[in-house]
Parts: C-alpha cells; sequence; structure tokens
C-alpha cells in the first residue's frame, strides 16, 4: 500500500560543530523555547552568554528557511522546539608541575531550533526555484548605439586556391648562408724589453775594511 506523507508543520535549521559546550548553550536554548520569534531576539539581545550569540544565528537561518522557502512572515512563527546535543570533545593537555600533565577538554555541541505557526497548521508547499529568463535590455535615451565589428567578412576558398595550397611543399628550402666576413687580425704589440744596467768595472774595487787591532794586555797604560 502506498504511504501517505503527512504535511510538514516545522521549518528547522541546524548548526553543527559549535564550539560551545552543550551544558551552557542548553540553559540558553530554555529560555527561547515556546516563545514567538521576536521575543526570542529580545532575550538573546540583551542575555550576557557567549552562547547566545551562536543561537540567534541558528535562529535567523531558521527564519530565513520560512521566509524563502515557504513564503511565511518570521514575526508570525513561534519556536517549537530548540535544543543542543553533544558534539566531539577535543582532547588537548597542558603540563602541570613534576613533570605531571593536565587533561583539556574543548567540547563542541550541535544546535536545532524549529518553528512553527502558533495554530500548529501545515506550512505551504515549498516554492519552485525561478528559472533564469535573459531578458532583452530597453534602449536608454542618450546612449550611443554600439558599432558594427569591424571583423573582415569570411571568404570561401576557391578550388583554384585550395589546390595551389596542396601543390605547394611542406618543406621549406634552406636559404643561402652569406659568406662571413673576415674579421680583421688585432695587431701585436712590440714587447717591451728593460735596458740592462752597465756593470761596474772590474778594475774598481771597492776599499776592504781592515778590523781594529786589539790593545796588547801587557801594553804601557
Amino acid at each position: 500500500m502506498a504511504t501517505v506523507e503527512a504535511p510538514r508543520t516545522e521549518v528547522r535549521a541546524q548548526a553543527r560543530y559549535v564550539r560551545t559546550a552543550p551544558r551552557k548553550a542548553q540553559l540558553v536554548a530554555d529560555q527561547i523555547r515556546g516563545r514567538t520569534v521576536p521575543e526570542a531576539r529580545t532575550i538573546l539581545a540583551f542575555m550576557s552568554r557567549d552562547a547566545a550569540r551562536d543561537l540567534e544565528k541558528v535562529l535567523n537561518s531558521a527564519v530565513a528557511n520560512a521566509e524563502a522557502n515557504h513564503g511565511l512572515a518570521g514575526d508570525e512563527l513561534v519556536i517549537s522546539a530548540a535544543y543542543v546535543g553533544a558534539g566531539p570533545t577535543l582532547k588537548r593537555w597542558r603540563a602541570r608541575a613534576r613533570g605531571r600533565v593536565a587533561r583539556i577538554r574543548k567540547r563542541t555541541c550541535h544546535i536545532t531550533i524549529n518553528l512553527a505557526q502558533p495554530d500548529g497548521s501545515a506550512l505551504p508547499e515549498a516554492r519552485a526555484p525561478l528559472a533564469a529568463t535573459v531578458t532583452p535590455e530597453a534602449p536608454v535615451e542618450g546612449a550611443k548605439p554600439k558599432r558594427a565589428s569591424r571583423k573582415k567578412p569570411e571568404v570561401a576558398e576557391t578550388t583554384e586556391v585550395a589546390e595551389a595550397a596542396e601543390e605547394k611543399p611542406k618543406t621549406r628550402p634552406k636559404r643561402a648562408q652569406k659568406p662571413k666576413a673576415e674579421e680583421p687580425k688585432a695587431k701585436e704589440k712590440p714587447k717591451r724589453t728593460r735596458a740592462a744596467k752597465p756593470k761596474a768595472d772590474a778594475d774598481e774595487e771597492k776599499p776592504k775594511r781592515t778590523p781594529r787591532k786589539k790593545a796588547d794586555e801587557g801594553g804601557e797604560s
């Protein structure tokens, strides 16, 4: 037998892996459960807990889903359910005295908020996505007309041009190489020679030094 699906009565929004302890976020969710959307927004705006900012984002997301998908007025809806589930816990450690280690647990949570109409009636059917249609642009007064493109018209090749293209050889003939001009040789520079110093004449001998005679020990004083 074919099963008949029950009509939807709630719009849901969920945030997963929020970096807030589930115990702290649950205290905030208890304050807005069963209230209207304007009342819940006022409570979250004046609440000092950090988890209130996370729940406010989820509430705004649920209102946006109801307005965009079902065409409802967000201020006329009621928070039928608001609950927080525990997520995975990140394990970290911290050094302590005497070489010991203390465990740090960074907890996460999943926040869910459901919105419904005050009388609990079924939601209207979801809107079908609008097809993207391209409309021609209307001419603007005083606007300059667009210039026509200056591309050359394509001319079909005749049979003669096609045959001439086929007859052309695929390989290009080698160009004749020009003779290289002979480079002028560099002039060799004459080597510099040092003039020989005149040698001293053999006859001119230096006078030899004569050692001084020591006085006799037994000489006259």
